[in-house]
């Protein structure tokens, strides 16, 4: 089983084949889809998509990158949605410095915080996990986390450093692991996905982002590409890919327990 735990197929970049797509990533095996709203204004597009492909399965959150166009009565948005619906997780949510730095953008840096408290206690609320975004911002998300303890979730797109992996493994996070992690300078990566625990690892493609290297970074990424970028993580591992199907599955299915109730099983589709 295939399973991409992070994918924008909402985005614009799919206008123009989405379902084609969908189908064609199903086709290829990757029976799980999870599609992460970035803002109030795509709840009803990642709903709308995920009940037309019976694969997929939406997030539902507030982006840190999207915070300055958000208002605050988009939080309490967000619980009824959540309240009326059945999303996995609540994400795409979290803190980004790399785009605005707290040191000279402090007033964004504290809308982001506010954003991301305030959905982790939402995620409190309803016992759900978490799909973090965590660039450049990850002992922030971590102090976070600690202070407003959830179930768990995916540490999505994982950058950090051994010491920081252990603190989200044990806060119950899965690391996800995609397209960065086929390039072959991205020495600092393809150290971490080669010596973290297996069973901490889920994989993903943040399409259309984060194209791998054989896409090249102009590239617009797709779901198609998830069996090949298991198959790095199987040669970075020296083990066989069936293997990291199977254990990489099994942990996305373990963080994200709802999927496996949310989904049909790929073969009941074809």
């Amino acid at each position: 089983m295939l399973i991409d735990t992070h994918c924008h197929l909402d985005a614009a970049e799919f206008d123009a084949d989405r379902d084609y797509v969908a189908r064609q990533a199903l086709q290829h095996g990757v029976s799980r889809i999870v599609v992460p709203a970035v803002a109030r204004n795509n709840f009803d597009a990642v709903i709308a998509l995920c009940s037309q492909h019976k694969h997929c399965a939406y997030a539902l959150g507030v982006h840190p990158m999207f915070v300055d166009s958000a208002s605050i009565d988009d939080i309490e948005t967000l619980k009824v949605y959540v309240q009326n619906n059945h999303p996995v997780a609540i994400g795409e949510v979290g803190l980004d410095y790399f785009v605005t730095n707290p040191k000279t953008h402090p007033e964004n840096a504290t809308r982001q915080t506010y954003f991301f408290t305030e959905q982790l206690k939402i995620a409190r609320q309803f016992e759900l996990p978490v799909i973090l975004h965590v660039r450049h911002a990850v002992d922030d998300i971590l102090k976070y986390l600690r202070r407003h303890e959830v179930v768990g979730g995916i540490a999505h797109a994982f950058n950090g450093s051994f010491q920081q992996a252990e603190q989200f493994i044990a806060l119950g996070f899965k690391l996800g692991f995609g397209g960065a992690m086929t390039y072959t300078r991205a020495l600092k990566i393809r150290e971490l996905a080669t010596k973290l625990p297996l069973e901490t690892l889920v994989l993903e493609t943040d399409a259309p982002d984060m194209p791998p290297e054989w896409v090249g970074v102009k590239g617009r990424n797709s779901p198609l590409e998830l069996l090949r970028i298991a198959q790095v993580l199987a040669d970075l591992r020296q083990v066989n890919v069936s293997q990291v199907l199977d254990i990489t599955s099994t942990n996305a299915l373990k963080v994200l327990p709802k999927l496996a109730d949310l989904c049909t099983p790929v073969n009941a589709l074809r």
